[in-house]
């Protein structure tokens, strides 16, 4: 079996000042078979190239936006992202698939905790919760919503603490290639925060049916 092809598309509109994702697009950038693409670098006037961008969702098998998790949401060329690209007809509606079985996550930044994020704490909803016009997305686009991966406190984090975090998203990486992972049984995770390689992605899920 083949390794899986994964494209990372970064959304950040002052990457250059974001130590957390600049991070996670290195260990990206180091992954064998992952393409990396810097949206805001390619269409800093925000206009997207429709058909670049299809060919691309097409030539992948995973796909990863990876973004700063702004007011809830992502940023604004991520939106007009989604709004041209996964048009009626192609990504769903009539006749609309040609993502269906492919796999897709958000990859995220966050200023909050995951203390903070949940039903009793300051902002009343888990990430996961806000994270369901995505799920609901990929969806309608007959493609499988992967469990999202977090980096929380993002602006108070340590460059050990961050450095972790990199590797771990290195780690992810690897086990999306891998082909003899059964990446439908991650329906029972909730982030991929929750998993270390090394005990349960490999003692309790995912294993090849």
């Amino acid at each position: 079996m083949q390794a899986r092809r994964i494209a990372v598309l970064l959304f950040h509109p002052r990457f250059e000042n974001s130590e957390a994702n600049r991070a996670l697009y290195e260990a990206a950038l180091a992954s064998e078979g992952v393409t990396c693409r810097d949206m805001y670098e390619l269409y800093p006037d925000f206009h997207v190239d429709i058909e670049a961008e299809k060919a691309c969702m097409m030539e992948h098998d995973v796909i990863i936006w990876q973004h700063p998790f702004y007011w809830y949401n992502c940023p604004p060329l991520m939106k007009q992202w989604i709004d041209l690209v996964l048009e009626y007809g192609w990504a769903y509606g009539k006749d609309g698939n040609k993502l269906e079985g492919k796999y897709i996550m958000n990859a995220l930044s966050s200023g909050g905790t995951f203390e903070i994020y949940r039903r009793d704490g300051r902002n009343r909803f888990t990430y996961r919760e806000l994270l369901s016009p995505f799920d609901q997305t990929a969806f309608l686009c007959k493609m499988k919503y992967l469990p999202p991966f977090v980096v929380p406190g993002a602006n108070r984090i340590t460059p050990e603490e961050l450095e972790k975090f990199a590797a771990h998203y290195k780690e992810i990486l690897a086990f999306l290639r891998d082909p003899e992972r059964d990446l439908d049984s991650l329906d029972k995770v909730e982030y991929f925060n929750q998993l270390t390689p090394q005990s349960q992605w490999q003692e309790a899920y995912c294993r090849t049916r």
